[in-house]
């Protein structure tokens, strides 16, 4: 049964439509990977190790990619959030994960 609502659309436009639902889903699936590396890798670091690398605590950084991944799962609109928190969990990667890791090969 047809909508009376909703017209119906050219077959091309739906198809469009597919791809780009699905182009978004396949991004949002790869940012919660990254979001949730990098929370797992803020885990496995001693707070001592923060402290010599010179960087935010433990504590602060779990809790910022904490509630990054939290507000990544939960279905609202906060796209300017979850951006900022996806900078905060790029910035722990290229930054902060070096620092880290460094101290472990010395």
């Amino acid at each position: 049964m047809r909508d009376v609502f909703l017209p119906q659309l050219p077959d091309y436009l739906e198809l469009g439509w597919r791809i780009e639902a699905w182009i978004f889903i396949v991004v949002g699936i790869v940012l919660l990977a990254v979001k949730m590396f990098a929370l797992v890798s803020a885990l496995l670091y001693s707070n001592e190790s923060y402290d010599a690398a010179g960087k935010l605590n433990k504590t602060t950084w779990c809790a910022i990619l904490g509630v990054g991944l939290l507000l990544h799962l939960v279905p609202i609109p906060l796209a300017f959030v979850n951006l900022a928190m996806l900078i905060a969990a790029l910035v722990y990667l290229a930054d902060v994960r070096p620092a880290l890791a460094g101290l472990r090969r010395r």
